[in-house]
């Protein structure tokens, strides 16, 4: 990824805007709070600060943030710094991406934070019934190294071990039918494919005009384009900030054409 001003990155924003975004760090705060130090929420707290032009994403380097908290009165070390980015990864709170100047050299990073995700949810997000899927790849949204092996679809999950582990015909009638149908292919668990459901439902809360049917196939092609890049070897690390990434690209794209054709009309009349 080519170093840019913060503008070339909005594509990465995971919120619809800065509420969004801070709705999402409430609840994260919820979660994770406790497992950070007096001075790793320093850190944390000034990112999230610094991730408010472009919600949910900052490009900052990290000397400029660790003196914005000296200036603030707070003063952190870059160790602290950089210790409390290492858990952030680790519990799926943020993505980290590096940049290269033009030259090929490394640059400073991008840091993008994440949708809320329960614990429970993406502690089991594993995929099953995948049988042409040949390598394994990362889904889990709180250890980053980790990797998951697929397993047949007539294989029971590793998780039914766990009581709170149910399949998908336990997902709530609030989910359509078809949608659930086909993400029970490979993610076989109620809380998932809510979860999944639950980002059209955000992405598509301001159009109205869309169809239950409409979302269902917004749904399953934005799902086919993440299962056929994990497929092609992508690593993901969090499978539903990826997902709403694609989603909001998909009606991105499809907000451009309607905006298209009505120029068109206009100047046609």
């Amino acid at each position: 990824m080519k170093a840019g001003n913060i503008e070339q990155f909005k594509h990465l924003s995971q919120f619809r805007d800065l509420k969004d975004f801070n709705n999402n760090i409430e609840q994260w705060m919820i979660d994770v709070k406790s497992k950070f130090t007096k001075s790793e929420l320093i850190a944390l707290k000034r990112l999230i600060r610094f991730s408010a032009k472009v919600a949910g994403v900052c490009n900052a380097k990290i000397q400029t943030l660790v003196s914005a908290c000296h200036e603030a009165g707070q003063e952190i070390s870059r160790s602290t710094f950089e210790r409390m980015l290492r858990k952030a990864k680790k519990f799926g709170l943020v993505i980290v991406y590096n940049t290269q100047k033009e030259n090929g050299r490394q640059a400073h990073n991008v840091y993008v934070f994440q949708r809320y995700t329960s614990v429970d949810v993406t502690k089991n997000a594993t995929i099953d019934g995948a049988e042409n899927y040949h390598s394994s790849f990362e889904t889990s949204n709180h250890d980053n190294n980790k990797r998951t092996e697929n397993v047949d679809q007539n294989t029971p999950s590793k998780n039914m071990s766990d009581k709170k582990y149910l399949d998908a015909s336990y997902t709530s009638s609030r989910v359509p039918t078809q949608f659930r149908d086909f993400v029970r292919c490979f993610w076989n668990d109620f809380q998932i494919i809510e979860e999944f459901w639950k980002v059209i439902q955000i992405q598509t809360y301001y159009y109205t005009y869309m169809s239950v049917r409409d979302k269902v196939e917004l749904a399953i092609s934005a799902l086919k384009q993440m299962i056929r890049n994990i497929k092609r070897g992508r690593k993901i690390q969090n499978i539903f900030g990826y997902f709403y990434a694609i989603v909001s690209a998909m009606l991105d794209r499809e907000a451009q054409e309607v905006w298209r054709e009505m120029m068109e009309d206009i100047e046609v009349a």
